[in-house]
Order: structure tokens, then C-alpha cells, then sequence
């Protein structure tokens, strides 16, 4: 099991946060340069990824059941190398939110498997440690992604990352295929095999409760997460004037400060609690965002960046551990898929709103704006979410 766990989920994981980190830095840039420099339709297709993993997010919870994790697995990874590769003949804005929603759609049915794969494998005692692992290796591949992206952009053409994201995604499609069984790896008999749609709506109806106070909190989490992504970029090229290659090596800094912090991230949820981990983490992300309008200089910005790396690094996996202790054992994989819909939507909305709030009063508020969204996540989450944590006795 952990033979297959590490190189059927982690190896690939890291793959693909790698391809992930390679277009942190470069999309908005891309986007800007070759086709529209509003900042509304810049958030807008940064936006269609989570888009589409929302329109996948429930069809995929059921699919993972009736197809089993495995087959999920490989058909996700196919197609987000497939739809990223599109990237590379886009000819229009429209074209590229429309490849963006595939690769998202796609991307449900890989999140959702390895979800419910880690889920599944790991007691609730040592489930913060599996998960912050997970989000650890996550950590890693977008730590070094974006500045072998930025590097790449600006000596191959903005164009370039997309590609060898492509090439790297069907790289790791080898490894679920090579170490997974799918008779050992399906989900649970009762998350999907028969009667998907009433199996969904019971699951809303039976937790409805917990996903309205739980899912405000990872909403408001998912939005200060995304939101980075289209705030950092921007403001480093449009307010600091700083290059591709810097801005990478800014977001590529920052996020291996979030990466450091995956291992006491994993101690803390399991040794003294969820909270102890999610609610610093949010509340240190927003005091971080908030100081990013103050910063002048690559120096200053990294400063920031790094700052709100170290908040999103102590709550590497905390929503993904959240999701998976509040889920039922028998539907556990539509559950993961309401709540996957809930954070998908707020990936959603911070590129929106930086976009929209950016476009009419500008980039400063619109990083305000987002500051105390992440500060709502925090609330949200200590306020209204019991601990999780359950000791073994």
C-alpha cells in the first residue's frame, strides 16, 4: 500500500504540480501580451479552469464511483495534457477559456480519485500527516515550476510552458497505470456503483448542514488561494515593472516557503487539531496580501509573497483533510465532490474578483478586497466548523 500510494499518487502528483507551477507565472502575462490587457478578461479565463472543475465537480464524484479510482485517474491526466497542449494554437481569448474549462473538467476526475484514494488509505490520526504529504509534494512541483516557466517564457515564447506541461502530464500518466490496481483502488460500493443522482441528492440533503458552515469556510479559502495567482503576476509586471523570469523567480521563492512548512503543517493537525493548522493559516495569508499594495521593489514583494507562502504552508491540506474527515464512508466520493464544488467555486471567484475590482478601481483595493476574504476564511473556519480530529483510543 505505501509502495503504491508514493509512486501511483505522489510521483504523479508532483508531476503535475510542476506542470501547474509552470504557467503560474506566465498565464496572465500570455493572456495580456498576445490577446486582451483588461484585467476583467484576464481574471476571466484564469477564472475557466475552476469554471470548469465546478461543471465537473458532481458528475465526476458519481463517475469515480461507477469507473473506479484507477480509470479516473488516467482519463483526468489525459485530458488536462490534452487541453493544455491546446493551448499552444490558441488564436483567441475565447479559444483559450474554452481549452481552460476542459482542463478543469478534466482535473476533477483526477483531484476527486486521489482524493478519495488518500481518504481511504489513511485513519483519521494519521490522515493530517497523508494529506499534508500530498500537499507537500504539491508544494514542491509548484516551487520549482514557476521559475522554469518564467525561464522558459522568456527564452522560448510564452507559448512554450504549455507544451512541455503537455509532455510532462503524459509522463505521468505512466505511473497509475504502472503501480494502481483497479480492483484495490475503487471506491466505496455505496459512493456510486448504482443510483448516482438520488445517492447525490441524499448526501446533500443529509449534510447539507455541514456543507453551508464548513464550505463558507473553504470557499472563502479557495478564493485568497486563487486569488494570489492573478494578483502577484500582475502586480510585479503592471505596478513594479518587473520581467517574466523575476516574477516567476518571485512566485517560485515564495512557494518554497510553502513548501517547507508541510511537515509541521501535518504534526499539528494530528497532534493538536485542525483549527490549530487552517485558521493561522488563512489569517497570515490575508495579513500577507494586505502588505502586497505597500511593497516597491522585488525585494519587498518576495517579502510578502514569502509571508503568505508561509500562511498557505501551514495549512498544506487542511481543506483536503477537512473534506475528507467530514465525509460520509459510504458516499464518500460524492461528498468529495460537493465539497470539491463548493472549493472549485471559490477558485472560481477570486480571479473574478480581482478581475472586476481591479478594472474599476484597481489593482490595490482589489488585493485589499482578497486580504479580507482570507481573513473571512479564517473566521468562518474557527468559528463555525467543530474540531475534526478524532484520537484513537
Amino acid at each position: 500500500m505505501q509502495r503504491q500510494l508514493i509512486l501511483g499518487i505522489y510521483v504523479p502528483t508532483l508531476l503535475l504540480a510542476f506542470c501547474t507551477g509552470l504557467l503560474t507565472p506566465i498565464l496572465p502575462i500570455f493572456v495580456r501580451d498576445e490577446f486582451v490587457g483588461s484585467y476583467g478578461m484576464i481574471g476571466l479565463v484564469l477564472a475557466a479552469g475552476a469554471i470548469g472543475m465546478i461543471i465537473g465537480d458532481v458528475p465526476a464524484g458519481a463517475l469515480v464511483g461507477r469507473l473506479g479510482l484507477k480509470r479516473s485517474m488516467l482519463i483526468g491526466i489525459g485530458g488536462m495534457a490534452l487541453g493544455t497542449f491546446a493551448f499552444t494554437w490558441a488564436s483567441s481569448v475565447y479559444e483559450l477559456i474554452l481549452y481552460s474549462v476542459f482542463v478543469g473538467f478534466a482535473s476533477t476526475l483526477w483531484n476527486i480519485s486521489r482524493h478519495a484514494y488518500l481518504a481511504a488509505a489513511a485513519p483519521s490520526g494519521q490522515r493530517g500527516r497523508a494529506i499534508a504529504i500530498f500537499g507537500g509534494i504539491n508544494r514542491l512541483g509548484s516551487s520549482i515550476g514557476p521559475i522554469v516557466g518564467g525561464a522558459l517564457g522568456g527564452w522560448l515564447g510564452l507559448r512554450a510552458p504549455f507544451l512541455l506541461y503537455a509532455v510532462l502530464a503524459l509522463v505521468a500518466l505512466i505511473f497509475p497505470i504502472w503501480f494502481l490496481t483497479e480492483s484495490s483502488q475503487r471506491a466505496p460500493s455505496r459512493g456510486g456503483v448504482r443510483g448516482h443522482t438520488g445517492h447525490l441528492w441524499r448526501v446533500l440533503r443529509d449534510n447539507y448542514r455541514v456543507l453551508l458552515t464548513a464550505g463558507s469556510g473553504q470557499l472563502f479559502a479557495q478564493m485568497i488561494r486563487s486569488g494570489r495567482g492573478i494578483v502577484v503576476p500582475l502586480f510585479a509586471a503592471d505596478v513594479l515593472g518587473l520581467d517574466v523570469g523575476q516574477i516567476g523567480l518571485i512566485v517560485g521563492l515564495a512557494a518554497t516557503v510553502d513548501t517547507l512548512m508541510f511537515l509541521p503543517a501535518g504534526y499539528v493537525m494530528d497532534r493538536f487539531g485542525r483549527k490549530f493548522a487552517y485558521v493561522p493559516s488563512f489569517a497570515i495569508q490575508a495579513l500577507g496580501m494586505a502588505l502586497i499594495p505597500f511593497t516597491g521593489s522585488f525585494f519587498t514583494l518576495l517579502l510578502a509573497t514569502s509571508l503568505i507562502g508561509f500562511g498557505n504552508g501551514l495549512g498544506s491540506g487542511t481543506m483536503m483533510t477537512l473534506g475528507a474527515d467530514l465525509a460520509p464512508d459510504d458516499t464518500r466520493s460524492e461528498f468529495l465532490g460537493l465539497w470539491r464544488l463548493i472549493g472549485d467555486g471559490g477558485a472560481s471567484g477570486g480571479p473574478l474578483v480581482v478581475g472586476w475590482v481591479a478594472g474599476l478601481l484597481g489593482l490595490a483595493p482589489a488585493t485589499f478586497v482578497i486580504a479580507g476574504i482570507g481573513l473571512a476564511a479564517a473566521l468562518a473556519l474557527g468559528t463555525l466548523v467543530p474540531e475534526t480530529l478524532r484520537r484513537q483510543t
